[in-house]
């Protein structure tokens, strides 16, 4: 019998998040590979079907990240190569910042084995909806924070700027949970080269559980710094400039509906009597 494997997000929240075929998927799977935010997430996966492992043991403090994942991608393969039907089961979306699961469905495809990934609602989905910011309206940059420190990025400050794992800025080891203060000072002052001292932030969390409320902190960016962090803390920095506006292509755009509505209406009619 061939094995298969479907990485399915379960949401952010627990239990109000996911969705119907991802639900399907895990109660009908021979095995259950998990990472859930919490316990609570552990124990509701759980009931939905008899053999769930968590796959959070191969995390340790020191232990680079990259090994962990490997060892987790392993793990999963294992069952799927002696024919089992395998769901690996991630909170929030699997594809987003969550590598063992597109790791594993790249291995599993060159060992020709099926493997397809479910979307789930993720901590971008919840900070658009928890925020009240409409992506479309002037737009957004997303980066994980230590790799927009490690890298020369654009910085466009009429966008909203987004920070994933704040926590971690600055890492290098892979192997840390978060880094110190210092660590978070080459970030602020990074920022500073295009942000006002005062420019308010905000640190966000997602709801992990519907009782508890989602965390919308408002900081000046100087204080970033002192500030409480954990792993799932995200920065958000509002635009404090205005969009420019492009005046060479305006030009252009105009120039193109200018000849358009000349071909729509056609030459002009001259009566003569």
């Amino acid at each position: 019998m061939s094995g298969s494997l479907v990485c399915v997000g379960t949401g952010m929240t627990l239990g109000a998040h996911i969705s119907p075929i991802a639900k399907s998927h895990i109660e009908q799977a021979d095995i259950v590979f998990s990472l859930m935010a919490n316990g609570f997430a552990q124990k509701w996966l759980e009931e939905m079907n008899t053999d769930v492992r968590c796959l959070q043991k191969f995390y340790l403090e020191g232990k680079n990240r990259n090994i962990t994942y490997n060892e987790m991608v392993e793990a999963i393969l294992s069952q799927v190569r002696v024919g089992k039907k395998v769901v690996a089961a991630f909170y929030g979306h699997p594809g987003v910042f969550a590598c063992v699961s597109h790791r594993a469905i790249k291995k599993a495809k060159l060992e020709e084995l099926p493997a397809t990934m479910e979307p789930g609602i993720s901590a971008e989905d919840c900070l658009y909806a928890d925020l009240g910011i409409d992506p479309g309206k002037t737009g957004c940059m997303h980066y994980e924070t230590s790799q927009f420190m490690f890298y020369k990025r654009n910085i466009d400050t009429s966008a909203h700027l987004i920070l994933w794992q704040v926590a971690l800025a600055g890492d290098k080891s892979l192997g840390k949970f978060s880094t110190g203060k210092a660590y978070r000072q080459v970030l602020v002052d990074l920022l500073l080269e295009h942000y006002p001292r005062d420019h308010q932030v905000i640190l966000y969390q997602a709801k992990g559980i519907a009782i508890e409320p989602m965390r919308d902190d408002k900081i000046a960016l100087t204080d970033l710094v002192d500030a409480e962090l954990l792993m799932q803390t995200t920065l958000v920095i509002p635009p404090c400039g205005k969009m420019q506006p492009n005046e060479a292509i305006l030009e252009k755009l105009a120039a193109i509906d200018k000849k358009e509505d000349r071909i729509k209406n056609g030459p002009a009619l001259t009566l003569v009597l």
